[in-house]
């Protein structure tokens, strides 16, 4: 009996290769061996690169957060005295959250953050809500990061380019007015480049933006603190200021703190990516926990110093709204635009370079979209919310599918809005604290029904209920004020999502359901006189191809038996442990996976021994099922020469055009391949019964 997984031979050289394969492995890589010990090692992200890859969410809406925060004090009079308390509100609401989902990391190790969280803690209805949520949080993180990329990056060039004019958009009379311009094709243009570098590898990906996000650090270092020392001589008169503005105000105390709430919660952009972390702990070295937890902390600290330092900075400098500039690019102008020393213009070249690094910054900061939102579609397809491919990993170790689907999502949104930052920033400021909230009320009832157990649960309750009262705060407000601005738009798009996960899950476990039913009807099968033995090479031999035990392998078992009665004296059951996002976490789960499938063929084997045949299996490990499965196949006709191969299908009496892309089509793929090597192969169909019909037992339909 065949006990071992056979190693996967290697690539053929590059001479053998295609031209079509030789381009796709300069642009995206070549093939991972998950194999390798080392594997996990070399993909994963020390803390310092997770803050890069993960942090650049957080850090970059500094470049809108507190610009929209600002705007909110403008808008509604002279109310710029209050951005000294916006900053102070800013930092503390940082702190509080990413405090808040420290001890998320601390109860899901394993990642998956919101989603998670709220399945595990709030149930299966609130999860679905919470991954749908991120998933557009996610795409919305990508579309306005690439969005105010452009603006910021604009912010340097004549104002006549702004408007330059390329095409019409192609959604622009379905959701807003817009044009393809020249900022839309930039935008467009670093869309496609980061589709491409994820599709590589995320550690790739983040290393190769690594510079952009240390020149924005430093320069924003010095933007923030050398601010705040050059005004130290005003403190005394901007608390006068303060104290005057409270004063001339015509509204009263209950007013002017509705205009603080409004501008706090237009500021909702600044918090997000904070639970980026929480989602991408998989990618994390380990011990995950701890590297997760100190990239919180990186992040959290450089976020809240940031963006309450750039309020400041604005009160400070008394910036005010131009048009055609960012409340960041005016700042910039205001602190270094006059630096000249030696008659050197170093000023404009710092006020270059910090906008320049500004606007990649942001474009790096579409990455986070990139890293957690195939995870989290991946979570959501092992659970059956999204369709199973969604799941599966590339040969570079990637999820492809979910890359390709968000990076198209993305691309279209961008289109569909003409790339307006107000708009992008509104609707995205809405779904991540639906996550937020739901999240931190999962908690707060964890530790509820924790507290016999737990002495100090008051002490993380109490964490969790602030940053819950703070989340659904800013959500409501946000909702309330904006809700013809855009907020409808993400409502409604999630609820389609919401809609359509629901109508995918339903379809997996009635498809489930009707073919449980199979296992029942085998569970007492006859055994016949003769117990097989070790399969002769000599004999006819036949070749099924099986997953998981049960009713449905056993009956293309028993179709074999009675469609080729007495002819087949051999049996080899073939399976392979197909390693997706579920079970890539490291060499245990990768371990457990393969014995899983063993566990699964021997109890084939025993039953196929029961009813006469010789019998044996094959298996082995892989991301790729079709090409492991072809080549164990290829390799049994090379000992068994009288074979052929056999696989099971689901049919449907009506066949859907959706089923296609929810099940997929491996036995034909299979089929395919051996016929073109000159290998038999049948496909041995299995109904699903309809719901009101009885389930045929092939047993007694022999007789």
């Amino acid at each position: 009996m065949s006990q071992d997984p056979s190693p996967a031979p290697p690539r053929p050289p590059d001479e053998e290769l295609t031209l079509g394969r030789r381009l796709r492995i300069l642009l995206f890589g070549a093939p991972r061996d998950f194999r390798d010990p080392s594997v996990f090692h070399k993909i994963s992200l020390i803390a310092f690169l997770a803050w890069v890859g993960l942090g650049a969410d957080g850090l970059s809406s500094s470049a809108y957060g507190p610009d929209e925060c600002f705007r909110g004090l403008l808008e509604r009079g002279n109310y710029g005295f209050m951005a000294i308390f916006l900053a102070l509100a800013t930092a503390l609401t940082v702190f509080i959250i990413s405090y808040a989902y420290s001890r998320v990391i601390e109860h899901f190790p394993s990642g998956g953050g919101g989603y998670l969280v709220a399945t595990k803690l709030l149930g299966n209805q609130a999860g679905v809500i919470s991954g749908c949520a991120l998933l557009v949080d996610y795409v919305l993180t990508i579309t306005v990061s690439v969005a105010s990329g452009g603006e910021a990056i604009f912010n340097m060039l004549p104002l006549s380019w702004h408007h330059m004019t390329i095409a019409p958009s192609l959604f622009g009379h379905v959701f807003f007015t817009s044009t393809v311009s020249s900022k839309m094709v930039v935008a467009l243009a670093v869309l496609l480049l980061l589709i491409v570098l994820n599709l590589r590898g995320t550690k790739e990906s983040v290393t190769a933006l690594m510079p952009v996000f240390l020149v924005f650090v430093l320069t924003h270092v010095i933007l923030i603190v050398g601010g705040i020392i050059s005004h130290a001589s005003h403190v005394s008169e901007i608390a006068t200021g303060v104290s005057a503005g409270f004063q001339a105000s015509d509204l009263s105390r209950w007013g002017i703190f509705l205009v603080f709430l409004s501008a706090y919660s237009r500021g909702g952009g600044t918090y997000t990516g904070i639970e980026a972390v929480s989602n991408g702990l998989q990618i994390m070295r380990e011990p995950r926990v701890g590297t997760g937890k100190r990239t919180m902390v990186y992040m959290s600290t450089s976020l809240a110093f940031t963006a309450g330092g750039i309020l400041l900075c604005y009160l400070l400098f008394n910036v005010r709204p131009q048009e055609g500039h960012t409340m960041n690019g005016v700042l910039v102008e205001a602190f270094a635009g006059t630096w000249r020393p030696f008659g050197i213009p170093l000023g404009h070249a710092f006020v270059i370079l910090t906008l320049a690094s500004e606007g990649a910054l942001l474009f790096v900061a579409a990455q986070t979209g990139f890293i957690d939102g195939p995870r989290v579609m991946a979570n959501m397809a092992v659970d059956s919310w999204l369709p199973h491919r969604f799941a599966s990993l590339s040969d570079r170790l990637t999820t492809k599918d979910g890359v390709i689907l968000i990076g198209l999502a993305a691309i279209a949104l961008l289109l569909g809005t003409g790339g307006s930052v107000d708009t992008l920033v509104v609707m995205y400021s809405i779904n991540v604290f639906v996550t937020f909230s739901l999240s931190q009320l999962g908690m707060c009832r964890f530790w509820l029904q924790e507290r016999k157990e737990r002495p100090d649960w008051t002490r993380k309750f109490s964490v969790h209920f602030v940053g819950l009262i703070l989340c659904v705060a800013i959500l409501t407000v946000t909702v309330l004020e904006k809700f013809g601005q855009g907020a409808w738009l993400t409502l409604v798009i999630t609820a389609i999502c919401v809609g359509l996960c629901i109508l995918v899950r339903r379809h997996y476990l009635g498809i489930a359901r009707k073919l449980a039913s199979l296992d029942s009807e085998f569970e007492e099968l006859p055994s016949h006189d003769h117990h097989g033995g070790e399969p002769d090479p000599k004999l006819p031999t036949a070749v099924l191809l099986v997953g998981k035990y049960g009713g449905v392998g056993v009956h293309s078992v028993l179709s074999i038996q009675r469609t080729f009665p007495n002819h087949f004296k051999n049996l080899i059951f073939v399976s392979v442990a197909v390693i997706d996002s579920g079970t890539f976490k490291g060499a245990t789960e990768l371990d457990a996976q393969s014995e899983h499938v063993k566990e699964s063929l021997k109890k084939y084997v025993a039953l196929a021994r029961r009813l006469g045949w010789n019998a044996d299996f094959r298996t082995a490990s892989g991301i790729d099922g079709v090409y492991e499965i072809t080549r164990l196949c290829i390799e049994l006709a090379r000992v068994y020469t009288r074979v052929v191969f056999f696989a099971g299908k689901l049919l449907w009496k009506r066949e859907a055009w959706y089923q296609r892309f929810l099940h997929n089509e491996t036995a034909f793929q299979v089929q395919r391949r051996l016929q073109w090597k000159g290998l038999p192969m049948t496909v041995l169909p299995l109904r699903v019964p309809d719901k009101e019909a009885p389930v045929p037992n092939p047993v007694t339909a022999k007789a």
